[in-house]
């Protein structure tokens, strides 16, 4: 039998694993390359492409992938989180659902401006998204199962921080690759694309050591096969019932509101630096490479924060520096050193308000729902929003601005705290 320590580790080890598609793929390299891509499909003298005859602006391509990739897990995260939770066996569910994940990011690596597709790379990232969903969600679950309700903000914030550590170490090796390529002068998309390749093979080894150290099935009841269609069935039940648990569903809703913002600012801010200030890709890694390191910190103090004022205090706190983001983002952020001081910012309190929502989460569902709950949580978590990038690309063809569709989002984190300040939790 495995101690409850190593059983931990593993559970941190797969935050370690994903957290490179996250930093790597997500926020820096993909959102830029694919829009450079449409871009170069449009052509010199065209402001916009086509995709199943409807015109879109290239820079709102990878938001609308985005939009995309979420709209596909509101079907299927919450079956496969009752399916997880009937079967129990959410050792092979982690599996299953992560290695396809890691197989579609490494297939981005076929993607280039010659070929000009941009569609097959959005195609490769909704479905590596969508499987990185729910993987998500069987992680989460077992949040439960390794650390009492005492335990978990410390257990959570140690999760996060071990995600930011893994996906910081590996963007920095590939912060180092391409500026020794750029600096030489030479072509930068094939090592973009090696980018995506080797992120795709670190996903894939480090999850199977995850699996390999977290808590095996019982036997017994656990072992019994759960019908895709009873998990739907049990789905609908849950939402039918959910008004027996009324702050929980009102901490679940103020938690998609105020995550839109922040997930949507996540995913776009290296198309924002580089469409909108004009920043090269060395300044853009640069900079999510410091939100990777300072986020450490951030999250285990806003655990300290929060032992002090409460979880749900800590995490207003850390929606109010959000907002000082999205304003100081539309209102005077000029230079790459303003875009460093932003990103400084961001790190403080993504960290906190990452990690302490979901150990809060974690205290307000029933036990044997884990991740069926969870399922409902994830549809929001880790950039696979789909209102805010929804909107952010609607405010930029109407304006043409990034500015203006950056500030667009405050109207989500207002919301959200508004709802968060009435949650009461014992």
């Amino acid at each position: 039998m495995q101690s409850l320590r190593i059983q931990r580790l593993g559970w941190y080890t797969y935050d370690w694993a994903n957290s490179a598609f996250s930093t790597s793929v997500v926020t820096v390299f993909l959102g830029p390359y694919l829009t450079s891509i449409a871009s170069a499909a449009a052509g010199p003298d065209s402001t916009s492409v086509t995709v199943l005859g409807v015109a879109i602006h290239p820079g709102s391509w990878y938001s609308y992938c985005v939009s995309l990739s979420v709209l596909l897990q509101v079907l299927f995260l919450p079956p496969i989180g009752a399916l997880v939770d009937k079967s129990h066996r959410k050792r092979f569910a982690l599996t299953a659902t992560a290695l396809p994940g890691a197989l579609f990011t490494t297939m981005l690596c076929l993607i280039s401006a010659e070929q000009a597709n941009f569609v097959l790379g959005g195609l490769f990232f909704v479905l590596a998204n969508l499987f990185f969903g729910a993987s998500i969600v069987v992680a989460n679950s077992f949040l439960a199962d390794l650390a009492s309700e005492r335990e978990r903000d410390a257990v959570s914030s140690r999760g996060w921080a071990f995600g930011y550590l893994g996906g910081g170490l590996l963007l920095l090796g590939h912060l180092l690759w391409f500026n020794s390529v750029e600096s030489a002068g030479e072509p930068v998309g094939p090592v973009v694309r090696g980018v995506f390749l080797t992120t795709g093979i670190w996903w894939a080894l480090f999850t199977f050591v995850s699996v390999a150290l977290l808590p095996k099935v019982k036997s017994g009841v656990e072992h019994i096969r759960a019908p895709i269609r009873e998990s739907f069935s049990q789905f609908s039940a849950t939402l039918r019932h959910m008004r027996n648990y009324p702050q929980t569903l009102r901490f679940l809703v103020a938690y998609v509101l105020y995550n839109e913002a922040i997930q949507t600012v996540l995913t776009m801010a290296s198309v924002y630096g580089a469409e909108e200030l004009n920043l090269g890709m060395g300044v853009l890694t640069q900079a999510i490479l410091l939100v990777q390191f300072v986020a450490i910190g951030g999250s285990l103090v806003f655990a300290r924060i929060a032992k002090g004022v409460g979880t749900r205090n800590a995490i207003m706190v850390g929606l109010a520096g959000w907002c000082f983001v999205l304003v100081a983002a539309f209102s005077f952020v000029e230079t790459a050193t303003h875009f460093y001081v932003l990103a400084a910012v961001i790190a403080i309190v993504m960290g906190g308000t990452q990690a302490l929502s979901r150990s809060y989460f974690s205290q307000m569902i029933p036990l044997g729902k884990e991740a069926e709950y969870f399922s409902l949580y994830e549809i929001s978590d880790k950039g696979t929003s789909w209102l805010g990038p929804l909107a952010f690309g609607v405010a930029l063809t109407l304006s043409g601005s990034y500015r203006w569709a950056i500030l667009s989002l405050i109207l989500f984190m207002i919301a959200g705290m508004a709802l968060l300040l009435r949650v009461r939790h014992r």
